[in-house]
């Protein structure tokens, strides 16, 4: 792994000296690590999650994890969990690395950072005394040093150079192709750049281009209590994630329309959930969790971590004068819950936020009179929309009873953005009732496909399937006495499954096709391309037939569904959990190719978990945030729990996470994302 650096020795002439560091001979900040050009590419497991970098002074946390010294010192200052696994953490509770791991550490082999004048390469913990002691290169910068703090000194003074102190930047390519910094090493120098590195991601890289606009990732902790009139009434939530998956937390994927949690409004998708009624969920199992958070009860109490975007480097969010803005606050009162504003919002393309399309004529809003087009809307009911979208704000307005609080900015002289030429990020508007959004250029009909050969993937460990072929004799007047689910034209493209086996069929006589099995085919007629409506039409012409031959399969998930949760299954609404998809064999998925597109100053907006791990093996990749504000939270397919399986119809499989990274950050304004997406468990 190598380092992004200019060589110190070059010919710029510069007009303000910076030292460098005695130690590392590189250009950093006193509160920052050294830096090093590494010879070779340093073992995963050595590098610090938060630098990415190789570990210095390294430190263990309770939980398990190791980062450099500095990093989560500095880390700690803000936050108090771990970047990894988001467990509440106390920096006096980390402990200083073994010694086997420190010496690992020291070994490991850097150049010179002097490499013009110097070609020595050496053990990491023995460059402080080659620069001090045997460097060229360094006893000529100490001289031109020393030239330039006394210009009166004999001699000749000769240009002083100095290295490039700027975040480390991807390289242009000449015609030829060749780096313009070819013999500087390219990779451990990128950091993430954000208040959470631990999230581990491409994503939430920043070039130098960005640093101007934004800082860090902000997010905040948030106690939410939620009540129902029916103690049993599903929340109307989907969750993915649990720590037997990759994803660790649990992470709300979905909101369903008009559920209990869709009417409070304070929850939404990506959110990630770390306690229930007082109840640590943040490391327990998936089906523990969905068990958890089925309990019935009237009164609910989560606390919550929600991602609210970037945050700003400089207070001005705008360069527009001052004098052409003014916030006005307005109060527009329904007669009931279901009473319509008659506004519609739109997001435009080269700003962040939400904006007022048009008002309904004879609608409350229009009647008002203080709202106008194209006013950008901070807030409604004391909720920052300042990131926000037309479907977050007409939820808010949906679930307010009857005062509807807006905070809106009004700039005198713009004209409203239309939509995308491109079609790639569409402005999109919502009409305050909470209905669906209007797509002013609907986006090109999805194409789905069966997963490609060169795309398939092992099972992760501890799934299995089994499949198996039930031949039966039946009565004449015999029902088969199943229920499916599922279906091609299912949102998220399913096989057909068994949802029930009722009491008075052949199937229930027999006992060999249980709820959750995949129906593969009957009577030789394949059933995995069908949609749900085909299926039951297949299966209902063939429950003529004297002899059935059913083929299915059986997924075998590591941990059993919790008794607990039994109450839950019952009937006709159960739905499989979200981990038993995770173990459907490869051949048997559908893929979507989803194109983002996003501008230099902006990043890709999601964070990715998985791959491949000595210890665990080829895990699969998936998406854990996706933060407001950004191309994969403005396109809205991309989902918590998403798994990729190709970038640029690369395939993911068998990858590092370190291997994939630098592919989406080679990515600068466009990248093709194969996913394959599963419903997550609902509660």
């Amino acid at each position: 792994m190598l380092d992004i650096m200019a060589d110190p020795t070059g010919e710029e002439q510069v007009s303000k000296m910076s030292e460098l560091c005695p130690e590392c001979g590189q250009f950093h900040l006193l509160s920052e690590n050294h830096l090093y050009n590494f010879q070779d590419e340093v073992d995963d497991e050595l590098i610090c999650h938060i630098c990415l970098q190789p570990l210095l002074h390294p430190m263990d946390t309770p939980c398990g994890h190791t980062y450099c010294f500095r990093c989560l010192e500095n880390f700690m200052q803000e936050h108090n969990f771990c970047p990894m696994d988001r467990k509440k953490l106390c920096f006096q509770h980390c402990r200083k690395s073994s010694l086997l791991v420190r010496n690992l550490l020291d070994k490991l082999i850097v150049l010179c950072p002097f490499h013009t004048l110097c070609q020595e390469t050496m053990q990491r913990c023995q460059l402080e005394a080659h620069l001090q002691n045997r460097c060229l290169g360094f006893k000529k910068y100490r001289s031109d040093l020393e030239r330039r703090k006394n210009p009166h000194s004999k001699g000749k003074e000769e240009p002083v150079v100095i290295v490039d102190t700027s975040t480390a930047k991807e390289p242009e390519l000449s015609n030829g192709g060749s780096s313009l910094v070819a013999e500087s090493s390219m990779a451990a120098g990128v950091s993430l750049g954000t208040a959470e590195p631990g999230l581990v991601n491409p994503a939430f890289e920043e070039g130098e281009e960005d640093l101007p606009q934004r800082a860090s990732l902000v997010a905040e902790t948030s106690t939410i209590e939620i009540q129902r009139e029916d103690p049993e009434e599903e929340l109307g939530m989907r969750i993915v994630g649990g720590k037997d998956t990759p994803l660790g937390n649990i992470v709300v994927q979905e909101i369903l329309r008009d559920s209990v949690v869709a009417t409070d409004g304070r929850i939404a998708p990506g959110d990630h959930i770390l306690e229930v009624n007082g109840v640590n969920i943040s490391n327990v199992t998936h089906c523990q969790a969905v068990s958890l958070l089925c309990h019935p009860g009237s009164v609910l109490h989560f606390v919550i971590l929600q991602e609210k975007g970037f945050s700003p480097r400089t207070v001005q969010q705008d360069s527009s004068p001052a004098v052409n803005r003014e916030v006005i606050h307005v109060t527009l009162m329904k007669r009931d819950r279901s009473e319509p504003l008659g506004i519609k919002l739109i997001r435009k393309t080269d700003e962040p936020g939400i904006f007022i399309l048009d008002l309904l004529d004879g609608g409350l809003a229009a009647k008002n009179g203080k709202l106008s087009r194209n006013d950008r809307v901070l807030s409604i009911n004391g909720q920052d929309l300042r990131q926000g979208t037309p479907e977050t704000a007409a939820q808010i307005i949906q679930a307010s009873e009857t005062r509807v609080n807006f905070v809106v900015l009004r700039q005198s002289g713009t004209q409203l953005v239309d939509t995308v030429d491109d079609g790639s990020t569409p402005s999109s508007s919502s009409s305050s009732n909470g209905e669906s959004p209007v797509h002013h250029r609907r986006r090109p009909e999805q194409t789905y496909y069966r997963r490609k050969p060169n795309y398939q993937k092992e099972l992760p460990q501890g799934y299995a399937s089994q499949e198996k072929t039930v031949t039966i004799k039946k009565e004449p007047k015999e029902s088969l006495g199943i229920t499916i689910g599922g279906g091609r034209d299912n949102k998220n493209k399913l096989p057909v499954y068994v949802t029930s086996v009722q009491p008075i069929g052949c199937l229930f006589r027999d006992g060999r096709i249980k709820r959750g099995d995949v129906l593969l085919s009957i009577n030789g007629i394949d059933l995995t391309h069908m949609n749900y409506y085909e299926a039951v039409s297949a299966l209902k012409s063939n429950a003529a037939s004297h002899v059935l031959v059913l083929k299915a399969l059986e997924i075998l998930v590591p941990e059993p569904t919790d008794p607990s949760s039994e109450k839950r299954e019952q009937g006709f609404s159960w739905s499989p959990l979200w981990t038993m998809w995770l173990g459907l064999p490869s051949n048997l998925h559908c893929c979507q190719d989803i194109i983002l597109r996003k501008s230099n100053s902006e990043s890709w907006g999601f964070s990715i978990v998985g791959g491949f791990e000595e210890s665990k093996g080829n895990q699969p990749f998936f998406i854990k945030t996706i933060v407001p504000g950004t191309p994969a939270f403005r396109d809205r397919r991309l989902k918590c729990g998403d798994e990729i399986v190709a970038v640029n119809g690369v395939p993911a499989i068998g990858m590092s996470n370190s291997e994939l990274i630098p592919m989406l950050k080679e990515q600068r304004n466009k990248v093709i994302l194969t996913v394959v997406s599963w419903p997550g468990s609902l509660v």
